[in-house]
């Protein structure tokens, strides 16, 4: 009987934490922002503040915005600007926030058999590459990343279908170890290749170029077309990072001593 009674009292001291459990925030982001271990720092303190618990599905740009566009998660942070601007004006993407930047580099082998260490631009690099048929491995996977490339390619008047071009549909730390080991070309972003610096045989021949921005919003999901999904957990999560503490923990993240990415938020809202 005593124990019984223990029990009951027991449960009735959890029910009041049990009910004011969250509901998880699911979130899709691009490989960048998990590989290079920006989410390991950021969440755990985000989910301390807040009370909410994160699920991170880290993959393409392209595949976390239709996972928008299917209401299978709650929040996208994705660094792809024209198409982020479809998903918000389809409808099916709310209030987006620029939250941070890094850029994009060149990688290659240290002899730089392209020569495009000392191009006038980037465009200039891209086509030089392409002119030397020099080994050049794409993530091919509907990235932020496999987006900018494609738009670079565009802008030099170069086709894809170049002895050497490599699309192999995985991520960017997948595709860095690729090209280390086919001592190849790619474009990568500055924190991934930071974070996996160690691991590889590449050096960055090409950076700076204004046209390598790489901008990173966050933008809540429709919720006139998804109702049931958490959005008070998704607007708490952008809430944060944006907030003044968020932010500067953005900034404070570094790799072998060096920034990762800058905070860029200005409230316009």
């Amino acid at each position: 009987m005593k124990n019984a009674l223990s029990k009951a009292l027991l449960l009735l001291a959890l029910l009041p934490g049990l009910a004011l459990a969250k509901d998880p925030i699911r979130l899709a982001t691009t490989t960048s922002t998990d590989n290079s271990g920006l989410l390991a720092h950021l969440l755990p303190t985000f989910e301390q503040d807040s009370g909410y618990s994160v699920q991170v599905i880290a993959t393409g740009t392209g595949k976390a915005l239709r996972h928008g566009r299917n209401g299978d998660v709650d929040v996208v942070m994705t660094h792809a600007p024209s198409a982020e601007a479809k998903f918000v004006d389809d409808g099916f993407g709310r209030q987006p926030r620029q939250l941070m930047a890094n850029d994009f580099i060149l990688l290659g082998p240290q002899a730089d058999p392209a020569g495009i260490a000392d191009s006038a631009n980037v465009t200039e690099a891209m086509k030089a590459i392409a002119d030397a048929k020099a080994p050049f491995v794409s993530r091919g996977d509907e990235s932020g990343t496999h987006i900018k490339e494609l738009a670079l390619w565009q802008a030099a008047g170069v086709s894809t279908d170049f002895t050497g071009y490599a699309a192999i549909g995985q991520g960017m730390g997948p595709a860095l170890l690729t090209a280390s080991e086919m001592q190849g070309y790619l474009l990568a972003d500055r924190g991934t290749y930071l974070a996996f610096k160690d691991k590889l045989n590449l050096s960055v021949l090409y950076q700076g170029d204004a046209n390598l921005l790489n901008p990173y919003q966050v933008i809540l999901i429709s919720n006139s077309k998804y109702p049931d999904l958490n959005h008070d957990g998704a607007q708490a999560l952008s809430d944060w990072l944006i907030s003044a503490k968020g932010q500067a923990m953005i900034d404070d993240f570094k790799v072998q001593g060096e920034q990762l990415f800058q905070a860029t938020y200005k409230a316009t809202e």
